[in-house]
């Protein structure tokens, strides 16, 4: 899988060499200006199936937008890391201090791409706003996802 530079009009799937039996499926495509795109493409060795297509196609951009979770989110203009771990950190700092009306706090987590960044939450308030910011971040990015795939013509693979 690759981004490929090419013309508008690029088919979505193509025999692009009848001797060896090569097919190429293209998707994402962006414009990148003077009539010509850039686009996401996989070659397979035999004329694929929809579900192999499917797979591939939605693959890609489950991967994107866990890689858009991980990297994307940012609070009080700092990168924040929002991996599985440091998801299950908030979360579990944020429930305790719900529980506990404020006594499990402070918290301190760190936060920054280049330097890290030292963020303590005083307040059940204050660790509320950043945990939420978090969890709408997340749910955004999840339904941006969605509709990028719900949005794909499958009719366009099959030949």
């Amino acid at each position: 899988m690759k981004r490929t530079e090419g013309t508008k009009g690029a088919l979505p799937i193509e025999c692009v060499n009848p001797v060896k039996n090569r097919w190429r499926i293209r998707w994402d495509e962006k414009e990148s200006g003077d009539n010509s795109i850039s686009y996401m493409e996989e070659e397979f060795d035999r004329v694929p199936t929809i579900d192999e297509i499917k797979a591939v196609v939605t693959d890609y951009y489950n991967r994107r937008i866990d890689s858009e979770i991980l990297t994307g989110f940012g609070y009080e203009g700092n990168a924040v890391r929002l991996s599985r771990e440091n998801q299950f950190n908030y979360k579990a700092a944020y429930d305790l201090a719900v529980q506990t009306s404020g006594a499990s706090l402070p918290v301190t987590f760190k936060f920054g791409d280049k330097e890290p960044v030292y963020r303590t939450f005083e307040t059940t308030e204050e660790l509320a706003d950043f945990y939420m910011s978090a969890l709408r971040f997340i749910q955004n990015t999840l339904e941006a996802g969605w509709k990028k795939k719900d949005g794909i013509d499958w009719s366009l693979y099959i030949i």
